[in-house]
Formats: structure tokens, sequence, C-alpha cells
């Protein structure tokens, strides 16, 4: 069974609607580490909320962090240190999708990073969406992954920005596996046709 890490090129760019569909599209397991605010309507939520199929389960939070920040800082306000050793992996015979916070260098604690959660052995799922900068944080954030030696695809979310996408895929050489377009909404008809596409490509 295989495990996929959703990483962004920074916050507010799809992830949490990726992790949907691509648990969706495999009936995986969900699982996102750390949650940072939200606590009442967390990301597990708003994907659970999303899924059609019966087979996916939901793991909780090793930590649900109460104040809507970085990891480290949303930490220190609840008086607790972020711990790697206490992030375990869920157990399940199933695939497992995890969704991390932010990008890449979202920091944790005072030496670890989100990127020190991605295990060798994960699939790596990069979503890019189109703004002032972002050609710079997707190649940033591809290049560090490739360096670490990650098996790693792209998906675009937002309205289609030809010329960032071309260069983007021409200086990474990495594969791109499909868009998430600016959708009036996400329910679970929407976010199963993306998986119903998506499928084969995972």
């Amino acid at each position: 069974m295989k495990k996929y890490f959703i990483t962004g090129i920074s916050t507010e760019v799809g992830k949490t609607v990726v992790a949907a569909i691509v648990t969706e599209a495999l009936e995986a397991d969900y699982w996102k580490p750390i949650q940072a605010g939200e606590l009442e309507n967390s990301d597990t939520h708003k994907v659970e909320q999303l899924i059609s199929n019966n087979n996916s389960k939901f793991h909780s939070n090793s930590y649900a962090l109460k104040t809507p920040m970085s990891p480290h800082a949303a930490a220190e306000i609840d008086g607790i240190t972020i711990d790697l050793k206490k992030i375990q992996v869920p157990k399940t015979s199933n695939h497992l999708v995890i969704e991390g916070a932010g990008g890449l260098l979202v920091p944790l604690n005072n030496t670890d990073t989100i990127l020190d959660l991605i295990q060798p052995e994960y699939n790596v799922i990069v979503v890019s969406r189109h703004y002032l900068g972002s050609i710079n944080h997707t190649l940033l954030t591809v290049k560090l992954l490739q360096e670490k030696g990650f098996n790693i695809v792209i998906l675009f979310s937002g309205k289609e920005h030809k010329t960032t996408e071309e260069i983007i895929k021409t200086m990474t050489n990495v594969t791109v596996i499909g868009r998430i377009d600016e959708e009036p909404y996400f329910d679970k008809n929407v976010v199963k046709e993306y998986a119903d596409q998506l499928k084969e490509k995972l």
C-alpha cells in the first residue's frame, strides 16, 4: 500500500481539496498530522464531508493546536513543543493520504519543518496555484524535494495560466498529473468527478 504526501507551494493553494480527491480516487485513509486552528471545522472534517466511498478512514491529528498560525508558534501559545517522535504514522492496511500544513519549510519547532514528516518511500504531490511569485515558490519546492530524492508529481489548482505552467514543466521536468479548476464549489459529486479522472495517474 502506498503513502501519498500532499504539500503545497504556500498556504491556501488547494491542498485540502486535492487531498480529498486523492483520498476518494484511491478509497484511501486520510491523516493530517498537525492541525493549527479551526478545530471545529478542521481539514479532516472537510475531507470527510467530501468523500463518497465507505472504505476511507480518518485518523486523528497527532497535534491539534488552537491558533491558526505556523505550527511552531501555535504550539508555543498552547504551551507545548511539537516532538517528531510523537507523530506516529497511523497503522493501516489501506493506502494513506497525508496532508501537510502550508509549505515544506513551515517550522514545527526550532529545528524541524514539514519536510521532516516526509518519509523516503512517500509519493509527494505538489499542489501549485498561480499567483505572483508562484513560479519561484514551485521551483524552490520541487528542487528541494528532488535534492532529497523523493518521487514527485505536480497538480495545478485554480485557473489555467499557460506561461506559468509551461516554464514550471520545462524547468522541473516533473510529471504534471492534472489540474483542479476554479470551481464554484466543491461537494461530493465534484470531488468524485475529479477522483475518477485522476485515479489512473496516481
